[in-house]
């Protein structure tokens, strides 16, 4: 769900800003489809680069014996060739020697290549040396590198350093607009720190003013990471006091918001108060998709919630929103979990009848399940209906399946599912030696026998039932003491009462 909000407003921020930024949201400056044949100098450039032999000092003794001339555009293709496999200190190093040797043929373009290069690696010490240097000596940031920057330095748990970056943009000469406002509340709000994104927001209006929805997106994910229901709801009404109807992917990131905050704090209300958002949504033509009910039965899975689940699913059927695969597999899921079989390969028969194809993991998750709570035969029949999809990928199941019916001690099971597997050319990665009962141990679960109060009461240990009862003796010297107290007290009033009289 994360990916798909997160998708959501990076695609929703690119619209808005591809007409004005068409060259700044270019994927990259440098095409990284290498030519079939390399330059000989690259390719020499490239194993000097990649080289697992040495440390950084080898690496720059071997970069000095390079003897052909050494271009801007060269350096970058080089980075470009061996940034999946060079280690980032290697490339560093590289860069840092190229800068030293070309002086100021090498370009802005190039140290900001550099930079997003290192950016996507997450290295934050080779970040901060190259953005070091770009102030130092007098470069500009491009505003897609900032951007990139401030994502990654706000993952890092840096935050005051992207928001130091962003205030003294000046000195990178990189103009705080639309876009450069827009990607540093987006990589704020992506880490849950929407109060400071909001601080951004207020001291710099005029520069968003159209990239709002984009922006109310970014802020309510930044509040729905925190969980916070109370100040998710205040962008919702904010949007809409601003005229900018939320979105189906606001709704359901206010949606995951309010249901897990419920998990936490109060479990019976997830149905209620997730029915009423789903109320709204529709009061604004705004329809709940599968994907919206698929976060409530998430959360209704996690807390055992299985008359609901069902409920929500039968709700999904009859309101004409179809359920898809993910939400018969919460239900089977939390059905089988609380041992409720039968009614979990219902679940599963219905959504093969409705003619949904789920992927692998809908068995592979169930079957392992079954497995855990010891209902292999469960798990069995569950994997041939699996083989009638002829959804293939069956390899992780046998693994699964053999050993556990060899050390339940069912080896006649075990050696057809393996000579089944055998059959279809499945590589296994389990040993055959499971097959072999002189060498895999049959382990057979032992339920424990049910304990009365009385054999409880027997079972403790003496040194545990001599504390009690020294405990309590005690406490009968204190109570008798006490009304010994009281009766001499009383009696005492009684007699100054008589000698006065």
């Amino acid at each position: 769900m994360h990916v798909l909000l997160n998708s959501a407003w990076k695609r929703c921020w690119l619209q808005n800003m591809s007409t004005q930024n068409l060259q700044l949201l270019s994927v990259s400056l440098y095409s990284t489809l290498q030519p079939i044949s390399a330059p000989p100098q690259l390719q020499e450039l490239c194993n000097i680069v990649m080289s697992t032999v040495g440390g950084l000092d080898d690496l720059e003794l071997s970069l000095n014996k390079f003897k052909d001339s050494l271009t801007s555009s060269l350096v970058a293709q080089a980075i470009d060739s061996s940034k999946h496999e060079a280690h980032t200190r290697r490339l560093l190093r590289f860069f840092l020697w190229s800068s030293k040797n070309l002086s100021y043929d090498l370009e802005d373009k190039d140290y900001n290549y550099a930079l997003r290069v290192f950016a996507e690696k997450k290295d934050y010490t080779a970040m901060d040396i190259l953005i070091g240097d770009l102030e130092k000596e007098g470069r500009a940031m491009d505003a897609q590198t900032f951007g990139l920057v401030a994502e990654t330095l706000v993952k890092l748990g840096k935050e005051d350093e992207a928001l130091g970056i962003f205030k003294n943009l000046d000195k990178y000469k990189c103009p705080i607009d639309e876009f450069t406002v827009t990607a540093i509340i987006n990589a704020l709000c992506s880490k849950g720190h929407a109060k400071r994104a909001e601080g951004v927001v207020l001291h710099h209006k005029d520069k968003i003013t159209g990239t709002l929805p984009c922006i109310y997106t970014s802020l309510l994910y930044g509040w729905s990471v925190q969980r916070n229901v109370k100040e998710a709801r205040r962008i919702i009404q904010e949007m809409k006091s601003n005229g900018v109807i939320p979105d189906l992917s606001c709704y359901n990131t206010f949606l995951r918001c309010l249901c897990e905050r419920n998990l936490r704090h109060n479990p019976s209300g997830l149905v209620p108060e997730a029915l009423n958002v789903m109320m709204e949504m529709r009061s604004y033509k705004v329809f709940p998709t599968s994907i919206s009910y698929n976060i409530l039965l998430s959360c209704l899975g996690k807390t055992r919630r299985v008359k609901e689940s069902c409920q929500i699913l039968e709700t999904m059927n009859n309101s004409g929103c179809a359920p898809d695969w993910v939400s018969y597999y919460l239900v089977a899921r939390v059905l089988f979990l609380s041992g409720r079989f039968g009614k979990g390969k219902e679940i599963v028969d219905q959504m093969i009848e409705k003619g949904l194809v789920p992927n692998h993991k809908f068995y592979y998750s169930l079957i392992g399940i079954l497995c855990g709570v010891e209902r292999v035969n469960h798990a069995l029949e569950l994997f041939e209906k699996m083989k009638r999809s002829s959804l293939g990928g069956y390899g992780p199941v046998y693994d699964v399946l053999i050993p556990k019916l060899c050390r339940g001690g069912d080896f006649e099971k075990g050696r057809e599912l393996w000579d089944e597997a055998t059959h279809l050319g499945i590589t296994l990665q389990c040993s055959r030696d499971v097959l072999d009962p002189s060498i895999t141990e049959v382990y057979k679960p032992i339920r424990p026998e049910k304990i009365t109060l009385v054999e409880s009461s027997m079972a403790k240990s003496p040194q545990k039932v001599t504390k009690f009862a020294g405990k309590m003796k005690i406490r009968k010297k204190s109570t008798a003491m006490k009304m010994r107290k009281k009766s001499i007290a009383i009696k005492k009033k009684r007699k100054k009462k008589s000698a006065a009289t």
